[in-house]
């Protein structure tokens, strides 16, 4: 079922676990995702970055779709939004929560930016994540990273002032996949737990490693994006196949998968297996299969 970040998180705030955010960009993604949340009966919520669609629009309807079929909650965030018209339009295209970007901008301006789409977005129901410190890529020199590590006096204000609902960190984490496993600030972690009392993100999931993970989730962080892993393993995952004795039409199920199994092992490290909280319904995206029939009903899901 299609819900709000907000009420994803608050819970996971509540009960103390994380919900996972993988990036997505094709269908498979988004089903191999919402299969494995469904299996895993875990709540989840499905990041795309502005600008890995071409048709937002129609994207944002077949998400929602997708989305409705499922037994377990799911929230569709616009993620790394950098400008208004990236905000307006995930909220036309049906998406459930945004994600502002302003961290590149000087802490006044980030303030007064996002403050602004907070207003648009709260008015229309959508859920708002925003980040203060940086985020940077794994290709950063680390002692620059630690200088853009977010700080809880500003970190209370800026929640304060901008009313959004969950906060990205800055504590060690990067984009992309790590050479070593990196260091977290957990001490940091702690204080801006104590201090904001609110679901907080970690961006730059991938490759942070297993105990990391599974120790940030239990600190306090309520939400875990993640990409480059994913793919990465999905791709070794298809590596493996001996194609010579494998049917090439089963390359969908190799891909899902491969995405799945590490998928998994993820929501076991979040503590989200078994949180989720379902519809009337029995049946999920996993039990529904494409068919061929005939007149108006030529292709159906059943």
């Amino acid at each position: 079922m299609l819900v709000t970040m907000k009420e994803l998180l608050d819970h996971a705030n509540e009960h103390n676990y994380a919900v996972m955010a993988p990036n997505i960009f094709y269908e498979l993604d988004a089903r191999s995702c919402i299969c494995a949340a469904e299996e895993m009966k875990a709540p989840l919520i499905l990041d795309v970055e502005f600008g890995s669609h071409p048709d937002i629009i129609t994207q944002g309807w077949h998400l929602r779709q997708l989305a409705e079929m499922s037994t377990v909650p799911i929230a569709i965030n616009q993620d790394h939004g950098t400008d208004f018209t990236h905000a307006i339009a995930a909220i036309r295209a049906g998406y459930t929560s945004i994600m502002v970007d302003r961290s590149f901008l000087p802490y006044e301006e980030n303030i007064a930016q996002v403050k602004e789409l907070v207003k648009i977005a709260h008015a229309v129901g959508v859920s708002v994540e925003a980040e203060l410190g940086h985020v940077g890529s794994v290709d950063d020199d680390p002692n620059d990273r630690k200088k853009s590590f977010t700080r809880p006096d500003e970190a209370k204000h800026y929640v304060e002032e901008t009313g959004i609902d969950c906060l990205a960190v800055a504590i060690g984490t990067a984009h992309g996949l790590y050479k070593g496993t990196p260091t977290l600030d957990f001490e940091l972690l702690q204080t801006l737990k104590e201090t904001l009392k609110m679901p907080l993100v970690l961006h730059g999931g991938s490759g942070t490693g297993d105990e990391n993970i599974k120790k940030a989730c239990g600190m306090g962080i309520n939400k875990v994006n993640l990409c480059s892993e994913l793919l990465q393993h999905t791709y070794m995952k298809l590596q493996s196949i001996d194609w010579a004795n494998d049917d090439l039409e089963q390359l969908a199920h190799h891909y899902q998968e491969g995405y799945a199994e590490r998928l998994k092992e993820y929501f076991e490290l979040s503590g989200s297996v078994g949180k989720a909280w379902t519809p009337e319904r029995k049946e999920g995206l996993k039990d529904r299969k494409i068919v061929f029939g005939e007149g108006e009903n030529l292709l159906r899901f059943l």
